[in-house]
């Protein structure tokens, strides 16, 4: 038997903020699966997971968006996404999606039971206890809501965290409090969300850290986008970009577009 038969498919749901504005994180994801000993690929007929649109309350675009996403993962034996909310999505809001269909909802729930977010999937499930990154300086770590709340996802990138060569955590007085992103919440209620950004960033502050990271790239570009308009230094990053070593040339969230 070869290498790769014995190795676990896994399939990278790539999302679409990391398409767009921050690919470094999706070939981050690849790098920290393959040292984990898995073989990955990126089905290219993925699209959005649907969340933006189930949030709205369209549910017939979203079902739509949801089969065609089961077809194109069926095959794998793991699905992985670098984000806990469109973990969340797949893995806790598609099944409830086809209740009027029974052949559609037990393929949705064997989807959603092999769906993981990017860290809690290195820790949970491959067991991965360190990583070989070096980082040189002190992050604060944000949980988002998804990820905190659906997912379970506090410890895990703390844990490897710790691991990373010349990088010192320093915690906020409330790192589960939301960054105000919320997807469309912000598009909504644009200056409560103004405020829940703004008390988040005065807290990063406070931290002294140089380095802001967590595992959602909304809340990061959210984030990113208070920190800037309010002259902060601070570097934000996302989490696995850190883990996997390839923060080099590549500029922080905010600064460049890649």
């Amino acid at each position: 038997m070869s290498d790769s038969q014995t190795k676990p498919r896994v399939a990278l749901f790539v999302t679409c903020l990391v398409d767009l504005h921050r690919p470094t994180v999706g070939f981050s994801a690849i790098r920290l699966l393959e040292a984990a000993g898995c073989q990955v690929e990126v089905p290219r007929a993925q699209t959005c997971c649907g969340q933006p649109a189930y949030n709205s309350g369209d549910r017939a675009t979203t079902r739509d968006m949801a089969a065609g996403i089961i077809d194109a993962f069926g095959g794998y034996d793991y699905v992985v996404v670098p984000s806990g909310s469109c973990g969340g999505m797949l893995s806790r809001h598609f099944p409830g999606l086809f209740d009027d269909d029974p052949n559609l909802r037990v393929r949705a729930e064997a989807l959603a039971a092999k769906t993981h977010e990017l860290v809690s999937f290195l820790v949970d499930v491959r067991g991965m206890t360190r990583v070989e990154a070096a980082y040189a300086g002190t992050a604060t770590y944000h949980d988002s809501c998804s990820g905190l709340r659906e997912l379970g996802i506090k410890s895990q990138p703390r844990a490897l965290l710790g691991t990373v060569d010349g990088l010192r955590l320093a915690e906020m007085a409330e790192p589960e409090t939301c960054c105000g992103f919320g997807g469309t919440f912000c598009v909504k209620y644009p200056e409560i969300s103004v405020r829940m950004v703004s008390d988040k960033t005065r807290d990063i502050a406070a931290t002294g850290a140089d380095t802001l990271l967590a595992g959602d790239l909304g809340c990061l570009l959210n984030m990113a986008g208070r920190l800037k308009r309010e002259g902060s230094a601070v570097k934000v990053r996302h989490v696995a970009e850190v883990l996997a070593g390839m923060t080099g040339d590549v500029p922080a969230i905010g600064e460049a577009k890649e």
